[in-house]
């Protein structure tokens, strides 16, 4: 779910258009274009039919016009249809835009303007501002934490008809990230392979996405938690024999947010999986099948040193400290660290 930034839902918004329900502006922006790509198109798929959309859809962009051309373009009346839609692509480029403050101040009725305004924010202070949400809509698109990408891929893939398995979420948001226009890229893949009303799981992911179900970053992390010395080792062994699927920063990031997540787990004022699970923004799922066995595991000093361990295996890998050894070797040793 696209969190409110001080406004209104991606959720909320599409349901609005799905009822008819236009806004005379929209002011899309946001460091994730995901969302803001997304507003875009469903207003213009929505507000417009096809046929309409040869002369009543106009497309202009920020480094190629101006704040006036935009408002020109705005006042303009639709022809044989109920509505004109102008969307303005990278508006952060858009010279003069100060000057929609004043269209919005009494916008045209029958006009849709949707303002797309990527990598950055319109200051809510500023008149422009505060005139926009006062006769239409600031959306706000921010980049979701890793915790919240396993409900971004969960509820993507429940609106295609589909469920996906915990594990195989998991994969997918390790391997991808939150690169939220390829996440969905690499899921419409999995939903065209796998069918509506199926269940997607790691196999799934292993033969249309490329990512091994077993020798993979998510599993190493499993074997771990529980110190199980053959299967990391196995897993650590696959990775340097197979440099072209394994990368040393991402998976030394993804073993420094479980061990920090682990550290704070102990302090978790009520220790059962729900309440681990509140604590750390982690489904109980996550808690249950890596975290309570990892706090068993180890003692929160071993568990200080192991992130001591990290952090020194990141600086070697960036040259500090003289000889760079190889990614593979690099692992072995911080594997070797945390099981002994």
């Amino acid at each position: 779910m696209a969190k409110k930034a001080g406004g209104v839902s991606y959720e909320e918004i599409v349901r609005q258009v799905r009822a008819g329900d236009f806004k005379p502006i929209y002011y899309l922006m946001g460091e994730e274009p995901y969302y803001i790509d997304r507003i875009s198109d469903y207003i213009v798929e929505q507000a417009l039919t096809e046929d309409e959309r040869d002369f009543n859809l106009t497309i202009l962009y920020g480094p190629q016009t101006t704040g006036e051309e935009v408002v020109n373009a705005a006042k303009r009346y639709p022809m044989m249809a109920e509505r004109q839609v102008v969307v303005v692509r990278e508006a952060q480029s858009l010279p003069h835009k100060e000057v929609l403050a004043f269209y919005a101040q009494k916008p045209m009725p029958s006009t849709v303007l949707v303002i797309c305004h990527k990598n950055g924010t319109l200051d809510r202070r500023t008149n422009m501002a505060k005139e926009i949400q006062k006769s239409g809509l600031l959306f706000e698109s921010n980049i979701l934490y890793d915790r919240e990408l396993p409900g971004f891929v969960s509820s993507y893939v429940k609106r295609k008809g589909l469920e996906i398995a915990p594990d195989a979420c998991l994969i997918l948001c390790e391997h991808v990230g939150a690169d939220l226009s390829r996440l969905a890229g690499e899921l419409d893949k999995l939903v065209v392979a796998v069918g509506e009303g199926k269940r997607i799981d790691a196999q799934a992911i292993q033969d249309n996405i490329g990512i091994s179900k077993e020798y993979n970053s998510f599993e190493l992390l499993a074997a771990l938690s529980v110190r199980d010395v053959l299967k990391a080792n196995r897993i650590v062994k696959y990775f340097d024999s197979n440099p072209k699927n394994f990368a040393l920063q991402p998976t030394l990031a993804t073993l420094f947010k479980f061990y920090t997540d682990l550290m704070l787990a102990y302090y978790a004022p009520t220790k059962t999986e729900q309440g681990i699970a509140d604590w750390l923004g982690q489904s109980v799922w996550q808690v249950r099948r890596n975290v309570l066995p990892a706090m068993r595991a180890y003692t929160a000093t071993k568990v200080y040193q192991i992130i001591g361990e990290i952090r020194r295996t990141d600086g070697a890998s960036k040259g500090v400290g003289g000889q760079r050894s190889s990614d593979g070797d690099l692992l072995k040793e911080l594997v070797f660290q945390i099981l002994h």
